[in-house]
């Protein structure tokens, strides 16, 4: 009996593995490294609460036993935060692990999906794994979010319309005008997913979140948050889905896996919650880096786009993957992007006024 040519799946031909970037022991055992600092994944360089420590020690007294399947403590909690029934909640392992589970749970092949670009590479691997055709709509030349044809895209009778608002990389998002705009154009055969990992550092009139048109959206409507950014929880990996809809809510929890958020993860999460005074502090650190960080950039005669995430997406004019190494090679490290049109540009989080000076100092004498 002959064997198929391939035993994998043809639509993973077309996706790229993760581009995690390098762990802080790796760079630490480079020659001449003393001090790394870790700028490439858009974490709070803070941690969580002591108290998320304090709720992680009494958790291990449990791990013998299988969590919550659907995080009912943690659920409650966040329903009381958001003002919405628990049972319009969806927890995952992390936000991203939400994003599989939706394209699991509505894509099917040929569907189309809008997002923006460039995007957060999963929200497209996800839509092709599963089949579907991905419909990027870039930024305008002056490097803001094309708001008209985003909404003629959506206007058309797409199954998904997928984008993070702030955008990520490029930092870049809609106003409440904007998205209003935007919502109100979709098709009504469509789902719409915001992501908002950066939410919490995304303040100000002229940021506008889906989450306020919850209970008004016509369509089915998905907002997912995390507790990697800004609540310092990276490693523990736990997000959650907010929707207006209790099928999509059903179908989220047939095509996730069962105890998909595990005892400690969702033990911090309900401790830090608890505790949000860490977020406020957390994105004060970004409100007061993040310009000094960006005008340092623009100083060095760089393109460096405006940003509402604890991060700046900037043009270094020249392979982004060699100065990302050279960058390594003074034990710092950023994320290059490597999709197509933007080969040149990198993304580097905003960390602590010593890990943003050692940044710096170490981008000046690279370039």
């Amino acid at each position: 009996m002959s064997l198929p040519s391939s035993h994998l799946r043809p639509e993973l031909a077309a996706l790229a593995p993760y581009n995690a970037g390098l762990t802080v022991a790796e760079v630490a055992s480079r020659p001449g490294v003393s001090r790394v600092a870790k700028l490439g994944s858009n974490e709070n360089p803070l941690g969580p609460d002591p108290a998320v420590r304090q709720a992680l020690e009494a958790a291990l007294q449990r791990i013998a036993i299988y969590p919550d399947p659907v995080g009912r403590t943690l659920a409650a909690k966040l329903a009381a935060r958001h003002g919405i029934a628990a049972d319009r909640l969806v927890l995952g392992n992390g936000s991203e692990d939400l994003l599989a589970v939706l394209a699991r749970a509505i894509l099917r092949p040929g569907d189309k999906v809008v997002t923006l670009y460039p995007s957060f590479t999963l929200h497209e691997d996800y839509a092709r794994l599963m089949g579907a055709e991905v419909i990027r709509i870039g930024l305008t030349p002056e490097g803001g979010v094309d708001v008209e044809a985003l909404v003629r895209a959506v206007a058309q009778p797409v199954r998904l319309v997928l984008f993070a608002n702030p955008m990520n990389p490029a930092g870049v998002w809609l106003s409440p005008q904007e998205l209003g705009r935007v919502l109100d154009a979709v098709h009504p055969e469509a789902v719409t997913c915001l992501d908002e990992a950066y939410h919490e550092y995304a303040e100000g009139d002229d940021y506008g979140s889906g989450e306020t048109r919850l209970s008004t959206h016509g369509g089915p409507l998905v907002i997912l948050r995390t507790f990697s950014k800004a609540w310092g929880l990276a490693g523990l990996r736990v997000g959650y889905a907010m929707t207006n809809s209790g099928e999509l809510k059903r179908g989220l929890d047939l095509a996730r896996t069962p105890f998909n958020v595990n005892l400690m993860a969702q033990a911090a999460a309900e401790a830090a919650l608890d505790h949000p005074g860490s977020v406020t502090v957390a994105a004060a650190l970004v409100r007061r880096e993040l310009p000094r960080v960006k005008a340092a950039i623009e100083a060095l005669g760089l393109r460096v786009l405006p940003s509402k995430g604890n991060f700046l997406f900037f043009d270094a004019a020249r392979p982004s993957v060699e100065l990302a190494e050279a960058l390594l090679d003074k034990g710092v490290i950023v994320k290059p992007w490597k999709q197509p049109g933007y080969e040149t540009w990198l993304r580097v989080s905003i960390g602590t006024e010593a890990d943003n000076g050692q940044f710096l100092a170490a981008l000046s004498g690279s370039l």
